[in-house]
């Protein structure tokens, strides 16, 4: 089954995510692809994630394709305008690639090329709209294409951001636009997210796409912080900080913590399934689906 047939047949989704290397070594991708491959039903491909330039995504997640494992691909609106996004979307057709995850991308100041033009011709709604539209068989010139894609279409959302009601809105606009699913960022704050699933199922958006919550294992309370500080719109609890600070053993705590998120997250209303971003750590995909015991809804 395809990613699109398990969302439709309502079962409990499991995706995961590989960064590209700063070069042209496919191998990366081939070698991360093993511990992703028999565990999850698809896997995220970044665009230059961070604003930093790496392997395309496009490329990335064809090697995935070759690998038997189902790409998520992002395309993200800062380094391209709407020529050459539609242009990349036709190639990734034409090679297979049947999910795309739409985003606006991170500022290239925050990257290793803060001096970059960022295009931003069109916003991560417009994107989506502009991918619905593609589906329909027409380019945004109006032009009727004689084979169009059939996108599964994904789109991001942040529970976590202020102000709290905004990230409804724009949840709202992005399915309205045409997002099939939708991936969040990763949740450290149970209480927050948890009422922001309740607003989203008193509007009934839960039936109109699929809730994929994000969870990221870390190795270390370093990476706790250092997302806290650094990273806009994260909230991470302060109960996860002290026990990764005060834990024997990080990478194990790191784990059981990964684990008990995914578990809550099962339990609350809404939620169709995790996004898993071991970043860094992809080797410990295995160990966290068969901890959590998804390895038996797949």
């Amino acid at each position: 089954m395809t990613l699109k047939e398990k969302i439709e047949s309502n079962r409990f989704i499991v995706c995961g995510e590989i960064g590209p290397p700063q070069s042209c070594d496919g191998d990366v991708i081939r070698n991360k692809s093993k511990h992703f491959k028999g565990y999850v039903d698809a896997v995220n491909i970044t665009d230059n994630q961070t604003a930093i330039a790496r392997l395309s995504s496009i490329a990335s997640a064809k090697i995935l394709l070759d690998e038997g494992v189902e790409p998520i691909m992002q395309m993200t609106c800062r380094d391209r305008n709407r020529l050459a996004i539609q242009s990349d979307l036709l190639g990734a057709a034409a090679l297979g690639i049947r999910n795309v995850l739409c985003l606006t991308g991170d500022h290239q100041k925050f990257g290793d090329h803060p001096e970059a033009n960022g295009v931003f011709d069109l916003d991560s709604i417009q994107l989506i709209a502009t991918v619905a539209t593609m589906n329909r068989g027409f380019l945004l010139s109006g032009f009727e294409m004689k084979k169009a894609p059939a996108f599964l279409i994904g789109a991001a959302a942040n529970p976590f951001a202020e102000p709290f009601e905004m990230r409804i809105i724009r949840l709202h606009k992005k399915i309205q636009a045409g997002a099939h699913f939708i991936q969040t960022q990763p949740v450290f704050d149970l209480k927050l997210f948890t009422r922001w699933m309740e607003r989203v199922v008193e509007m009934g958006l839960h039936e109109k796409t699929a809730i994929l919550a994000g969870v990221l294992p870390v190795k270390s309370v370093k990476t706790l912080l250092w997302m806290k500080e650094k990273v806009p719109g994260v909230k991470i609890h302060d109960d996860y900080i002290n026990r990764m600070n005060h834990a024997r053993d990080p990478e194990e705590e790191g784990v059981t913590m990964a684990v008990e998120i995914i578990q809550t997250l099962r339990s609350i209303t809404g939620v169709r399934g995790i996004h898993l971003m071991p970043a860094l750590w992809e080797s410990i995909t295995p160990t966290i689906i068969k901890e959590a015991r998804l390895d038996m809804t797949n």
